[in-house]
């Protein structure tokens, strides 16, 4: 078996946590969250913790569960909605957050896998977003510098992966997974369903396995719906 396959998500994590680091946790609301790494994190104790996410889950599930321990020390995200906890924690000042626009948090990821140190952008000109940044003007349009991010540890969640780490998202779930593969320094990953090498086809790969050093067969997903609602039937 590949070196790469670990038995469980503390074997994966073995090694690489430590207080104050950054981790990029991917998935998008509670879809395509990595459920037993995120798990494994609580269970070291580690604090102190840099977070990129688009969000932090919800009250006690996802990231919501590091919230409740107290071992994030700061967000780096584009949404607070559902979490009443990450509100909170922001307003009384226990929690440092950078705030970014949606596009803008995927594109500095991007760019921090791509290895593109910054970048222009219309988005948040003239408003708090754009405060203490570098603007510039492009054919007589006024554009903001943004940073990439990169991340000591990536943890993400694939629908299928193989054992040489070559990962498919499902729908919603290939968000911010494939871009925060490729942006972090290590990269964990966990699948619905781990396979041998050459049974997924070459063209549905969505993250090769260079960027992937360490992969487990996730087990007990929950699959939670954040907002559950439904119509009555005609």
């Amino acid at each position: 078996m590949s070196t790469k396959v670990h038995s469980d998500a503390v074997a994966a994590l073995a090694g690489l946590l430590r207080d104050d680091m950054t981790i990029m946790a991917g998935g998008f609301g509670l879809c395509g969250i990595p459920e037993n790494l995120i798990a494994a994190i609580k269970l070291s104790g580690v604090k102190g913790l840099t977070v990129i996410s688009n969000n932090a889950g919800v009250d006690g599930f996802g990231l919501g569960v590091l919230l409740e321990t107290k071992q994030i020390a700061k967000m780096v995200s584009s949404y607070v909605g559902e979490n009443k906890l990450f509100a909170q924690q922001f307003l009384s000042g226990e929690l440092e957050l950078e705030f970014n626009p949606q596009g803008t948090l995927a594109e500095r990821i991007r760019a921090g896998g791509a290895g593109i140190p910054a970048f222009f952008t219309k988005t948040g000109v003239g408003t708090l977003v754009a405060e203490g940044k570098e603007t510039r003007e492009f054919d007589g349009e006024t554009y903001v510098m943004e940073r990439w991010l990169r991340a000591d540890l990536s943890i993400v969640k694939a629908h299928i992966g193989d054992t040489e780490g070559n990962l498919v998202y499902r729908k919603t779930a290939r968000n911010f997974n494939p871009m925060m593969a490729m942006a972090g320094k290590v990269t964990v990953a966990e699948v619905e369903r781990l396979v041998k090498p050459g049974e997924i086809d070459a063209d549905h790969i969505h993250t090769p396995g260079i960027f992937v050093q360490r992969i487990i067969q996730g087990r007990d997903y929950e699959k939670r719906i954040e907002q559950r609602t439904v119509r009555k039937r005609a």
